[in-house]
């Protein structure tokens, strides 16, 4: 196949649709197919130093107001239209759904391109984090005319697929997510990396990674943590990642470590090295980092949507709270802090709950959909 992937997020930034559609399109590369992203400028590897599994086609884009870390890709269907009039691609696939995104999908379906989509990101839930929340049904009103305009629209769950649906989106399907299991392994336990953090051998670390941003639920991650010291002096609570709260994070909670950005390879050592992962977002349409957490042999607790409703059974091989609970996690994580035997046997039978969920399988069905798409000809 000969496919354009249209994103506003991509690696090097570091989050889970990034992180997602690197690894999609470097397999699909690697399976034989064509694959050029098109992503706004940043960072841009010189031409020769491009991954052989794919090309990357810059386009003009503007930092986000107040999250410098992501940018925000301008609108580019002349652009677009031209390159693909060069180079028809058989699909056009459109991750996210700002400018960039509607403008390509505008672009496909001026050229009769088959073009699908992905639901990533809960934006219209984020605009009470960031306090634009009379915003929300404009907003949600714009991702569903996004969405609908393309053949179908993949999101990480079913769960979401129903929501999506009752909110009036149509044609939906799962693109899930999987995990690298080589790099998220307990094999990658360091005592070394522990004893940085000033854990010794029998001391709980509680490990937090992610984009460090309002929608994270940071008020109550903090609260948690809190209790569970009181439950536990001896435990450690350790923070990977950057973004926007991060600077005031470390001036608030001096006790903590912040041990900044790393890559995929390295992060996987900071999980293994930990014991406890508590997942206290509520905005996730999946929450890769539970997943990678499980993967590394954690014991984790989260509230019951997205990957935590997939993947846990609880007291099997995590712990899981009601949604409208928050009291209930924090109960759940005393417990993780106090129950050296609970945790242990939670981190036990962690791993087994990603057996079918490697990246190859994933990719494999995404594949197979995309492929039926191009089959299925373009909409009307």
């Amino acid at each position: 196949m000969n496919l354009a992937i249209v994103t506003e997020t991509f690696p090097p930034e570091v989050n889970g649709v990034a992180m997602t559609f690197g690894l999609i399109a470097r397999e699909l590369g690697r399976r034989g197919h064509r694959v050029r992203i098109y992503r706004p400028r940043r960072h841009d590897l010189p031409a020769a130093d491009q991954p052989p599994e794919y090309h990357v086609t810059p386009l003009p884009g503007m930092a986000i107001p107040g999250y410098p870390l992501l940018r925000l890709g301008l609108p580019a269907r002349g652009r677009l239209q031209r390159a693909w009039r060069q180079d028809r691609p058989e699909l056009v696939h459109v991750v996210t759904e700002g400018p960039l995104g509607a403008s390509a999908v505008t672009a496909a379906r001026a050229l009769h391109l088959p073009v699908t989509s992905s639901f990533h990101t809960n934006f219209h839930a984020y605009t009470h984090n960031y306090g634009f929340a009379p915003l929300r049904r404009a907003v949600l009103a714009w991702l569903r005319r996004v969405h609908n305009r393309t053949q179908r629209t993949f999101a990480p769950t079913q769960e979401l697929c129903d929501e999506l649906s009752a909110a009036g989106f149509a044609n939906l399907g799962v693109l899930s997510r999987g995990v690298d299991t080589a790099c998220f392994s307990p094999d990658r336990r360091d005592p070394q990396l522990r004893s940085e953090w000033g854990a010794g051998p029998d001391d709980p670390v509680v490990l937090h990674v992610g984009r460090m941003a309002p929608e994270k639920n940071y008020t109550l991650l903090f609260a948690i943590y809190a209790a569970m010291r009181r439950a536990n002096p001896r435990l450690r609570f350790v923070l990977a990642g950057d973004g926007p709260l991060r600077e005031t994070l470390i001036r608030q909670h001096p006790d903590c470590r912040f041990a900044g950005f790393y890559s995929r390879e390295e992060i996987g050592r900071y999980y293994a090295s930990a014991d406890i992962y508590i997942h206290a977002s509520l905005t996730e349409t999946f929450g890769n980092v539970l997943t990678e957490a499980m993967a590394s042999g954690l014991a984790v607790a989260g509230f019951d949507y997205a990957a935590a409703r997939q993947f846990i059974r609880p007291g099997i091989n995590g712990l899981v709270a009601p949604c409208d609970q928050p009291g209930t996690l924090l109960n759940l994580a005393v417990e993780l802090a106090r129950d050296a035997d609970l945790r242990q046997r939670l981190r036990s039978a962690a791993r087994a709950a990603l057996a079918d969920q490697s990246w190859p399988q994933v990719i494999g069905r995404f594949e197979a959909d995309l492929a039926a798409a191009i089959a299925a000809g373009p909409q009307p």
